[in-house]
């Protein structure tokens, strides 16, 4: 159970942060605009990492570090969406 929360907390966060990567790509943005969600989900891991790790120790600090983990995961997957270009038909 110690997992699943912030796992789940995680996906819903990293989900929405892809669907904000993909509409930024479908309005063929620059990519400085579309890698802009990504680079806001990785400062906040960092952050997040911090402070569970620093300032709140013990296993509520890893829900914290978990939480991060898996959003730099998705940070990664943005980073990757928004440098591919759509290809015209």
């Amino acid at each position: 159970m110690m997992i699943l929360v912030p796992f789940l907390t995680a996906v819903i966060l990293g989900s929405i942060i892809l669907l904000i990567t993909w509409w930024f790509k479908k309005m063929h943005l620059s990519f400085f605009v579309r890698t802009i969600p990504g680079i806001l989900t990785a400062i906040t891991a960092i952050v997040l990492f911090y402070i569970g790790f620093v300032k709140i120790r013990g296993f509520e600090g890893a829900a914290y570090g978990i939480v991060a983990f898996f959003l730099i995961g998705f940070a990664v997957v943005s980073f990757i969406m928004a440098k591919k270009t759509i290809e015209a038909k």
